[in-house]
């Protein structure tokens, strides 16, 4: 006859302490509930489970009847096959196994500890919503659909990870989003289940990794803790991907313009969201430009620069032993350590940390002549305008280093080479198959109105998609 269900359970999921077996006798065989007493809800299972069959099982003799008669559960099926009862189990489920003939029931009975729903970390904001995503899928999928009230929406799951099985949700618009991203988002979770070497997927990082462009250092796939910013892009006719455990959904596709957008551009008055976001568009050219400009004005083309300033300048190099490059590199290097520093340390301490870590490193730093008072400035500038795009800071960093050696090998020639070089690597890039700079560039720009500035928000499309694109 081979191994029974129950059998096969002790077995497989032996040396497992918090695992109960519960044994009930049903006419002149037994029945055993099986569940993860960490994963579920005990009470629940004694009360709408066990107590049911114990005073009414015996008035029927058909699992049919067991099933749609005795037990109470909004949820509840047949299961088949050894491995599916095993992950039944796993996923917080109680199985029910009637040893003779060989059947099971599964009930979803979950009942494991979750964190409260709590203010999100990464995305503040000064009026408007202040609910962030907790690292329940369930949860998560509820505030969601809070916010969206339609039948268009569309809720598909897969399981990620050959051990660890975890639930993966993707959102979509069904008359917003196009067919072809809905599909090529779905190819590509599909090819990170059948290629991903882990066994064990525990995070939508995993994912993001296989959405997103990896021959670049910005962002082609976005990401969110915050139910009404996810909300939002579902309805732009995006796709979102969740993972059971995360706190952190991502968005296909991801746009450029999309790095100086937030919350409150869209809480705020339209004449104060524009104002901010034009000081983050500014920002982040000087932050990407100013020291490339810098380092080819003092190297090569001096005669720009003003003869007072120029006097000033040269006073302020006479003691630095290194090249202006070399200054502006390893003090560049400096700021990003004392930035990465504040990030990992605890709340309290880290912002700390980065403004007095800064003011005594500048300091110290023309003190014991290791830089000039000049370059100590323009890194300050630089980095400074970093935070307020704090999403391309990773990117910003990466360019200042290319541009400042194209700029200290030819110049103003060589900043100019290395502009372009910048523009057409942004111009070449994809977000799961469309252009990284849309709308820019195509029709949809002109009518479009919230690209570099935002329009009336009656004015703006709730669709970002259009076929004349």
């Amino acid at each position: 006859m081979g191994v029974s269900y129950i059998e096969y359970v002790r077995e497989r999921l032996n040396n497992t302490f918090d695992i109960k077996y519960r044994e009930l006798k049903w006419h002149d065989s037994n029945i055993y509930i099986v569940y993860i007493e960490s994963l579920c809800d005990s009470k629940f299972i004694s009360e709408y489970i066990i107590a049911p069959i114990m005073t009414r099982g015996e008035e029927y003799d058909n699992v049919d009847d067991i099933k749609g008669r005795v037990i109470v559960s909004n949820s509840i099926a047949e299961v088949n096959g050894k491995e599916e009862i095993i992950t039944s189990i796993l996923t917080a489920n109680a199985v029910i196994i009637f040893d003779d003939i060989n059947r099971c029931l599964c009930c979803e009975v979950k009942g494991f500890a979750k964190r409260a729903i709590d203010i999100p970390i990464t995305e503040t904001v000064i009026k408007g919503p202040r609910e962030g995503f907790s690292e329940n899928i369930q949860d998560n999928i509820s505030a969601i659909r809070r916010r969206i009230k339609s039948a268009n929406l569309k809720i598909e799951s897969v399981a990620l990870g050959k051990e660890s099985k975890t639930t993966v949700a993707i959102f979509y618009m069904e008359d917003k989003a196009p067919e072809k991203l809905v599909k090529t988002v779905k190819d590509k979770i599909n090819d990170i289940s059948r290629n991903f070497k882990d066994e064990f997927i525990f995070d939508i990082s995993s994912i993001e990794e296989g959405l997103r462009n990896k021959g670049t250092p910005f962002d082609t796939i976005g990401y969110t803790e915050k139910p009404d910013v996810a909300a939002s892009k579902i309805s732009e006719g995006r796709v979102l991907v969740m993972a059971d455990g995360g706190s952190f959904a991502i968005t296909a596709p991801y746009f450029f313009i999309e790095n100086f957008q937030t919350t409150d551009d869209y809480t705020l008055n339209k004449y104060m969201a524009n104002m901010a976001r034009f000081l983050r568009w500014f920002s982040f050219g000087i932050s990407t430009l100013l020291p490339g400009i810098y380092i080819a004005l003092v190297t090569y083309h001096f005669k720009l620069v003003p003869s007072t300033f120029l006097l000033r300048m040269a006073v302020f190099r006479a003691g630095v032993p290194v090249p202006t490059v070399v200054e502006l590199l390893y003090m560049i290097i400096f700021f990003q350590i004392i930035r990465e520093a504040g990030v990992r340390l605890p709340q309290p301490i880290g912002p700390t940390l980065s403004i007095v870590g800064a003011l005594i490193l500048g300091d110290a730093a023309v003190n014991s002549g290791l830089a000039s008072q000049v370059t100590v400035v323009v890194v300050a500038i630089t980095s400074i305008a970093s935070y307020l795009v704090p999403k391309v800071y990773v990117a910003i960093f990466t360019w200042n280093v290319l541009i400042i050696i194209f700029s200290a090998s030819l110049g103003l020639p060589g900043f100019y080479i290395s502009f372009v070089l910048f523009v057409s690597h942004l111009a070449s890039l994809t977000s799961c198959g469309y252009p990284y700079l849309y709308p820019l560039g195509t029709l949809r720009s002109f009518k479009y109105k919230d690209v570099i500035f935002r329009g009336d928000l009656d004015k703006i499309s709730s669709n970002i998609f259009s076929e004349e694109d």
